[in-house]
């Protein structure tokens, strides 16, 4: 009974899983089919859903995420370490360079940006906290993914063909492999309208005494003006922010 009990809560769970940018909304017709379940099944998750505040009605028979996601939310934000850790450097680095600086960590599957302090003239970014990132695009992803142990880096690889072939990364493993290396020798990266053409950054990894990383530190620049940036400097300002915030998370 326990085990038959312990699945329905998990394909409960995996209803919250069926919302995204193409699928802001469902039907419970739509969620009993996609989990496999009986139209009653799935009338039941919805409402054991929408009794705790994570489905809410959205008109017309369809349900949206709900408002406890919200709240959830907030606590995640306080009680994130690396964020209570992060935003004072953060603040600095905005003061020193002007840029809009953002944190991004490695969820499960997913990198999300978890974080953005304003500069002096804010970005207009298409991904914020919660939506997340492509995963072989831009400046974070790539110096999460440069931290990651060969099997790790393997498994994106082999699970993810097309999406590495959209963003021109080599389609040999053993290329792939050596592109990341540099990366990570590197310590940082700059990326040139990767993810959004208008935007560049400069991203560097936030350190583990394992060799994993927390996440990642970037300040997001304008196309236009990364030409007259002093890059190294920036470069520079965002590992030391980095490293200190590392330092901290360590002590």
């Amino acid at each position: 009974m326990e085990e038959k009990s312990a699945t329905s809560l998990e394909r409960m769970l995996r209803v919250l899983d069926l919302f995204d940018d193409e699928h802001l909304t469902r039907t419970a017709e739509e969620i009993a089919s996609l989990l496999d379940v009986s139209l009653p099944t799935g009338y039941r998750y919805v409402k054991t859903l929408g009794d705790a505040g994570l489905l809410q009605r959205a008109g017309d028979s369809r349900y949206a995420l709900g408002p406890r996601i919200v709240v959830l939310d907030y606590y995640i934000r306080r009680a994130d370490p690396l964020l209570q850790v992060a935003i004072p450097h953060m603040a600095e680095l905005v003061e020193k360079t002007g840029f809009d600086c953002v944190t991004s960590a490695w969820f499960g599957s997913q990198i999300l940006d978890t974080h953005r302090e304003l500069g002096k003239a804010p970005a207009t970014l298409s991904y914020g906290r919660g939506r997340p990132r492509p995963l072989f695009s831009g400046g974070a992803p790539k110096v999460i993914l440069a931290s990651f142990a060969p099997a790790q880096l393997r498994k994106l690889f082999d699970a993810h063909p097309a999406d590495i072939a959209r963003a021109g990364l080599p389609s040999e493993w053993p290329a792939f492999r050596k592109y990341y290396a540099a990366i990570r020798r590197a310590g940082h990266y700059v990326s040139r309208g990767e993810l959004e053409p208008q935007l560049a950054a400069i991203a560097a990894p936030i350190p583990k005494a394992d060799g994993a990383v927390w996440g990642a530190l970037s300040v997001v620049i304008d196309m236009p003006r990364i030409d007259v940036v002093d890059v190294p400097r920036v470069v520079q300002l965002v590992r030391q922010a980095a490293g200190r915030i590392a330092d901290e998370l360590a002590g």
